[in-house]
């Protein structure tokens, strides 16, 4: 009975003894194939691969099973051999030569991939060490067999680097910040990068050679900008922070790049960046990273602006936000505005339009930071410029000017760029206000620049020069399934010049909220000196609540007896008594 125990036993163990070397072999090809190495020296995967027992004793495995959980031996079970797992098997006898004989190019053995952190666990069987060797004799890259390998990737080469890229954004090579800063500032950091000749160069060129020497010592660059494309094809991203003007620091960007994701003028694009070459004199686009600060597949899904469908501003503009401010609280009460608004403020020289729009717009930023507020200002005067720039500030802001002294070329230039950028913006569904100062001198601009048609008006206005403006006023709407382009326009009148009343004859009627100044509320130094009684918006009901437009037109029932200074007075009298427009109008006696 001993001796027959002792045969059963010594039965079992000679498979154990025979194959244990070649499961030890076996684990051996799943390490180094899982380890990435790049050694192609022949005893890479396997000791001693001329041994034919170890063949032999891979030919009787059949099955891998593993002992108690306090064993970590390996214990094999003979068993009749299945077609598949001598298939398998075969499959690992076949790498095996393969590899001795070295009938694989080096080149296709094995694939350099990125360095993973986190490496999956292997199986050990044959059938898995079969398919872990399949891609050598194939010449396909190695690839690990757990369902990890996507994450495994994800988290090692391609973390590396984008967290180092997005260390680099958040750090100064961001072309936006520089040409957001002061020549001061600018002239140190130049000093800092290495840049000794600094003196007498504009901000342009300063920035330009700080990028170039950033580039050199990072190897990354960022750049962002508003796209105009020229009519050669190509196109060059323009910065806010110049007015859209040309200039030595804009980013070329190629018209296949164009094609491909189907940019338009007034774009924002945003992406990696390359220094110029020897011939070439333009920061060009090496990578698309975002389109209006957007996935760029999602601009194939966006529907044109033209094809948008317009309706009537029903989301109202809320210009109070300070009881002493009494300008927001006037419109608010006299002609409303609303998303998606199509306003005209009349006003003669010296009225305070200026001031009125620089209000609003604080307004606008106060109570509804949503917005994207672009102030326009066409043919102002310089110091206008400055002042408008030093108090409307604010995250979602842009004050672009062509001030008196450009010609009128560079003024139609600025209007284009601005417009079709609040278009693209639109499609995205952002809402959007444009204050512009003023439509007049821009109608004037483009009668300068249109070729002549023959047919002038009175006042020497072209026929064709005003389908333009019209263009430009008439893209404010109220977009159904979202956004909306607000434009608030202000039109000279009494000026003297037979072409400015034509042109204010032309807007009239196209607006559907207009405010008119009046010069006699002005010369009694009265502000704001809005005409109350020819003061309105188009559909006020769908801004109004129901009980604020019932006491609206009783007040206007009351005001409209008095004359223009007596109702701004007594209105501006009894609204500094109170703090808001609520209380105000619960205040009235009705």
């Amino acid at each position: 009975m001993a001796e027959a125990k002792g045969k059963k036993d010594s039965s079992v163990s000679k498979p154990k003894a025979r194959s244990k070397p070649a499961v030890s072999k076996t684990v051996k090809v799943s390490d180094e194939v899982r380890s990435g190495a790049t050694d192609q020296s022949d005893d890479i995967l396997f000791n001693n691969p001329s041994d034919a027992s170890n063949a032999k004793a891979s030919k009787e495995v059949s099955t891998v099973q593993t002992a108690d959980a306090s064993d970590d031996d390996l214990v094999f079970t003979p068993k009749k051999k299945t077609s598949a797992k001598a298939k398998s098997v075969e499959k690992v006898e076949e790498a095996q030569t393969v590899i001795n004989n070295k009938d694989v190019a080096p080149s296709r053995t094995f694939v350099e991939t990125p360095t993973v952190k986190e490496i999956p666990k292997y199986t050990t069987s044959p059938e898995d060490v079969a398919e872990l060797v399949e891609p050598v004799t194939s010449g396909r890259p190695l690839e690990p067999l757990s369902s990890e390998s996507e994450d495994a990737k994800s988290k090692g080469y391609d973390d590396e680097v984008n967290n180092r890229y997005e260390e680099i954004k958040r750090g100064g090579n961001h072309l936006t910040d520089l040409q957001q800063k002061s020549l001061p500032e600018l002239i140190e950091i130049a000093k800092e990068v290495g840049i000794t000749e600094v003196e007498g160069l504009p901000k342009q060129n300063l920035v330009f050679l700080i990028i170039k020497e950033r580039v050199k010592q990072n190897g990354l660059m960022l750049g962002e900008g508003t796209l105009e494309i020229l009519p050669d094809g190509f196109g060059f991203l323009r910065s806010p922070d110049y007015n859209y003007l040309p200039c030595v620091d804009d980013i070329y960007i190629s018209p296949s790049q164009i094609r491909r994701f189907g940019l338009r003028t007034g774009t924002i694009v945003s992406g990696q960046i390359r220094p110029p070459k020897e011939n070439e004199k333009y920061f060009a686009l090496l990578r698309v990273e975002a389109i209006n600060y957007a996935d760029p597949s999602l601009l194939n899904q966006k529907v044109m602006f033209e094809d948008l469908t317009p309706l009537h501003p029903t989301e109202r503009l809320k210009l109070e936000f300070d009881p002493s401010e009494v300008c927001g609280r006037v419109i608010d009460l006299v002609a409303p505005i609303g998303k998606g608004q199509r306003g005209l403020i009349v006003a003669p020289p010296r009225t305070g339009k200026t001031i009125l729009l620089q209000k609003m717009a604080n307004g606008i930023l106060k109570n509804h930071p949503e917005c994207y507020v672009i102030i326009l200002l066409i043919d102002e005067r310089p110091e206008e410029v400055t002042e408008m720039e030093r108090m409307v500030k604010g995250l979602n802001t842009e004050v672009v000017s062509s001030t008196f002294d450009e010609p009128a070329t560079r003024h139609v230039q600025v209007c284009e760029m601005v417009i079709e950028k609040a278009k693209r913006m639109v499609e995205y569904g952002t809402d959007v206000v444009i204050l512009l100062d003023s439509i007049t001198r821009l109608a004037r601009a483009y009668n300068s620049e249109m070729p002549s048609s023959g047919k002038i008006l009175s006042g020497g206005i072209d026929a064709n020069a005003m389908q333009k403006p019209k263009r430009f006023f008439g893209a404010a709407r109220n977009i159904e399934d979202g956004g909306s382009l607000t434009i608030i326009a202000t039109a000279l009148v009494d000026t003297g010049s037979r072409m400015d009343e034509v042109i204010f004859e032309e807007f009239k009627g196209t607006g559907n909220m207009e405010v008119h100044l009046e010069r006699k509320l002005v010369d009694r130094r009265v502000w704001p000196a809005i005409d109350i009684n020819s003061s309105g918006t188009r559909k006020e009901d769908l801004l109004l609540g129901e009980d604020e437009l019932r006491k609206v037109y009783v007040l206007r029932r009351v005001l409209s007896d008095m004359n223009p200074v007596e109702a701004m007075e007594l209105l501006i009298n009894r609204m500094s008594k109170t703090k808001t427009n609520h209380e105000f109008l619960n205040s009235m006696n009705l």
